[in-house]
């Protein structure tokens, strides 16, 4: 799933994390997919994290999407 939003294009990122509930879902898709690609600790409490407080992580998600073409440390 990492690799899915990663290729998508600029506008359907931003637009899949504008959405509040859609945004949570996709946060926590992308970010187990990532701590199953990369098993470190920082990727599986990103992935916990991510699963009961996802909304706001969304939205910083959001403007790092916008700053550097990816999600924050999901790279």
């Amino acid at each position: 799933m990492m690799k899915w939003f990663n290729k998508q294009s600029r506008l359907v990122q931003i637009l899949l994390l504008l959405i509040p509930v859609l945004n949570w879902i996709i946060e926590i898709l992308v970010r187990i997919s990532a701590a199953f690609e990369k098993p470190t600790l920082v990727h599986i409490l990103v992935a916990i994290f991510v699963i009961f407080i996802g909304l706001p992580f969304g939205w910083l998600d959001l403007v790092w999407v916008l700053l550097f073409n990816h999600l924050l440390l999901c790279k």
